[in-house]
């Protein structure tokens, strides 16, 4: 299953990563990946003008596209667009951070999983 992660790197700006999580066979259950430990869940909903300049994730945490698409970038120029079912490991809590931006006007709605450390 594909994934995106954007972290902090020693140059305290933040990147992308693509990465995969692994699933394995589980017979009529399908594919399931190996359990991720968290510390709940968070309902969001932004408004089609979302637009929140660089700023740090506020704790290791998936975010998990429901509806609605965004855009994010880090500091080099490199974007990334997630849209209705993109997964995101956001883990750059410290450093430059990184841009978020509604597309096209959407609305967007996203599930966050803090992470256990």
């Amino acid at each position: 299953m594909q994934a995106v992660r954007v972290y902090t790197g020693d140059d305290d700006a933040s990147h992308f990563e693509d990465f995969e999580i692994e699933l394995e066979t589980q017979g009529a259950w399908g594919q399931i990946s190996s359990l991720w430990c968290g510390k709940g869940v968070i309902f969001r909903e932004v408004d089609g003008s979302y637009n929140l300049d660089f700023h740090n994730a506020p704790r290791r945490q998936f975010v998990i596209n429901l509806s609605g698409s965004v855009e994010l970038e880090v500091g080099d120029g490199s974007k990334r667009l997630l849209g209705p079912g993109g997964i995101l490991l956001a883990e750059d809590t410290t450093g430059q951070g990184h841009i978020s931006r509604a597309v096209d006007g959407e609305p967007r709605s996203c599930l966050f999983i803090p992470l256990d450390d």
